[in-house]
């Protein structure tokens, strides 16, 4: 009965495919140059995956949701492209400068190399997550089956059976990031609306609020399929207010936030807004089908998650989303502001070290 079923079902989406002009993706690995593909709850599932994971490019897939971003719709979102003007996402390279948890600090040397004061080189030491960042693969696992994205595993990452090839950050070094960004700049909505809060602690932005966020920026943020302005493949950001609220304080009381004991759990003293774990935020950015999202906070999601998972889970290990952390968003929210357009063409270009965890943001904003 259950083969009848599927049969009927594969019937009847080729029919609704040849009146809608649609592509729907259904048989696993996905074409990425489908039109049309499914919510969050109909995805089909790999036996080697743990629940809800949404492995459909591959086995040997190490790209995840950057698939969507095919020549055609590469094509389509430089359309954003009117004034030429560019607008830089990223932070100094020592912003913060005592980043959160627990990373080191950014150091910059001179190297001479010549005694006469002609020619000198540059030495960096950093932490690739301690500013502007990409988390890539490698960064968090699905934690009740400690399986990152496509079944990549802790020893393929470290120790003497690893495997550089399996997630490793180079792989969206060779593919490239570019397509359509979509800002929703939170902060200024609350601001416009006598909503306070202080990035620098929990607070959580719930899909209803971005939603409303939405609105008043002119912008229905659910996805095309269901009638709204969210085009398969764009790249969301969403701006909490973090880097807004790190020019205003002291050295002093950056430092002390970025210290706060950090620990497992709701408990943590690591504490920031960003966007809520909750069913309806994760329906809608799965079913958006962003090829990658970001936010101007230190965890994207609100921190500490009080759920028994963190979104990061999702995104990163289930989802095979890139998830970008600390971007500048506020050059690029008074442009959007400014012009009364709030999506724009966005490159990004991460860094190419085989068998990378993650990646500074490299990314440029162009209308």
């Amino acid at each position: 009965m259950t083969n009848q079923s599927s049969t009927a079902n594969a019937r009847l989406t080729k029919i609704t495919d040849f009146l809608t002009g649609n592509k729907t993706a259904s048989a696993i690995p996905w074409d990425p140059d489908c039109t049309k593909f499914p919510d969050r709850k109909d995805v089909p599932r790999r036996e080697d995956g743990p629940d809800e994971a949404a492995w459909v490019w591959g086995t040997d897939d190490f790209i995840g949701r950057l698939n969507l971003l095919t020549p055609t719709r590469v094509t389509a979102a430089s359309k954003e492209i009117k004034s030429g003007e560019i607008v830089p996402l990223n932070l100094p390279l020592n912003v913060p400068n005592i980043p959160a948890f627990g990373r080191e600090v950014f150091q910059h040397e001179i190297k001479p190399l010549s005694d006469a004061g002609v020619a000198y080189d540059d030495k960096y030491s950093l932490n690739t997550q301690s500013g502007t960042q990409w988390d890539g693969f490698r960064h968090i696992a699905h934690m009740p089956t400690q399986t990152f994205y496509n079944g990549t595993k802790a020893k393929d990452i470290e120790g003497p059976e690893k495997d550089a090839h399996k997630c490793g950050i180079h792989h969206w070094a060779e593919h490239g990031i570019a397509g359509r960004g979509v800002l929703l700049d939170y902060w200024g909505y609350a601001q416009k609306k006598g909503i306070t809060y202080d990035p620098y602690d929990y607070y959580q932005i719930s899909w209803t609020e971005l939603q409303a966020c939405g609105k008043a920026q002119g912008i229905d943020i659910r996805p095309a399929a269901q009638g709204g302005d969210i085009q398969i493949g764009d790249l969301l950001f969403v701006r909490s207010g973090f880097v807004s609220t790190y020019h205003t304080k002291s050295p002093d009381a950056r430092a002390a936030a970025a210290l706060r004991p950090h620990t497992s759990g709701k408990d943590d003293g690591q504490r920031w807004a960003g966007v809520k774990q909750e069913e309806a935020m994760k329906d809608w950015l799965h079913d958006c089908y962003f090829s990658a999202v970001a936010g101007d906070a230190p965890a994207f999601e609100a921190w500490p998650s009080h759920e028994e998972y963190m979104l990061h889970e999702y995104i990163l290990a289930l989802w095979g989303m890139p998830l970008g952390e600390m971007f500048d968003l506020e050059k690029l929210a008074k442009t959007c502001t400014e012009k009364n357009r709030w999506t724009f063409f966005v490159t990004s270009s991460p860094s190419h070290c085989e068998g990378g965890v993650s990646s500074h943001g490299n990314a440029l904003a162009i209308f």
